[in-house]
């Protein structure tokens, strides 16, 4: 006579489908993980996947997951709506034009010490607290991105002539030093960057960190870019996924009108990034659970994948 409760079989039963459905997961994985050992993947990391608590621990594992596949994950992340916060409270004026944050000296240590300590620490701790030891650093360390101010101009609706336009310490990734980069992953830990650079003269810089991510995969020579969004990708003119582009076809899509917007910028960074040699470059939707291993082991990635 059995001994067990009742429904004890049952439950020994669900478990096992379960566990066997698990099983299958991993072994349909299996390729991918060969595909991948020892490459080094750059993700940006950024908007509601930042900011939604179980969205954020949910990144922190996955990370996690890819090192210790032997995956070496680098993460670049943003932090616009902290910024916005800390500006608030501490009474900062914001000012922006065409769209583009005006970084004065007092907006610019405001955004250091947002990007490069509380964001930066919350980003490293959730990958530690996962389970791999990630360390986080900015652009300054090490002079690892070296930083230009951005030139822009604008057009004088009255005089129709173009003018230039000071944005403050906003700058552009002029070079990366991946020295340090190369020692933290070497060491077996997760690098974690703030998208803050460095000027020939110590002087701070403010950078876009989709920009800060291309410029890092290009240095890094990435096997994948993946630009965390809050949109699905790249979509066609009936709001349909593009699954992938090639760089021709994403001109020619830039061209005709489907991509437009702030979608330009995004795909512009993915373009530089492929040109520098990342072999290739994914936006995709942070909100979607899982996203990263979504793309990197199975068919169904979520996003649209730019290669040459």
């Amino acid at each position: 006579m059995s001994t067990s409760e009742p429904g004890a079989e049952a439950n020994q039963a669900i478990d096992l489908a379960a566990a066997t459905q698990q099983a299958r997961v991993l072994a349909q994985a299996l390729p991918y993980l060969r595909r991948y050992a020892g490459a080094t993947v750059v993700v940006k990391y950024g908007g509601h996947a930042m900011g939604e608590e179980a969205l954020a621990e949910q990144f922190g594992r996955d990370i996690a997951l890819l090192k210790q596949v032997g995956i070496n994950p680098v993460v670049v992340h943003g932090g616009g709506p902290q910024i916005n916060t800390m500006l608030k409270r501490l009474a900062v004026q914001s000012t922006f034009i065409d769209g583009l944050r005006v970084t004065d000296a007092p907006t610019m240590e405001v955004v250091e010490m947002v990007l490069a300590g509380t964001v930066n620490k919350y980003v490293a701790n959730l990958i530690t607290q996962a389970g791999a030891l990630a360390v986080g650093i900015c652009g300054k360390d090490g002079a690892m991105i070296r930083a230009q101010k951005v030139q822009r101009s604008r057009i004088d609706p009255e005089t129709k002539r173009a003018t230039p336009v000071d944005y403050g310490f906003v700058g552009e990734p002029a070079g990366v030093d991946a020295r340090v980069i190369h020692a933290l992953t070497g060491g077996g830990l997760v690098p974690v960057i703030a998208p803050v650079g460095v000027g020939p003269d110590g002087q701070s810089y403010n950078i876009n960190a989709d920009t800060v991510a291309a410029a890092v995969a290009g240095a890094l020579n990435a096997t994948r870019l993946l630009m965390l969004t809050d949109v699905p990708g790249v979509l066609d003119k009936e709001k349909a996924l593009i699954p992938s582009l090639t760089l021709q076809h994403v001109q020619e899509r830039i061209a005709d009108g489907t991509i437009t917007g702030g979608m330009i910028p995004k795909v512009e960074c993915c373009v530089e990034a492929v040109r520098q040699g990342v072999k290739g470059a994914v936006i995709l939707d942070g909100r979607v659970p899982h996203a990263c291993l979504l793309e990197l082991f199975t068919e169904a990635g979520p996003g649209t994948l730019i290669q040459r």
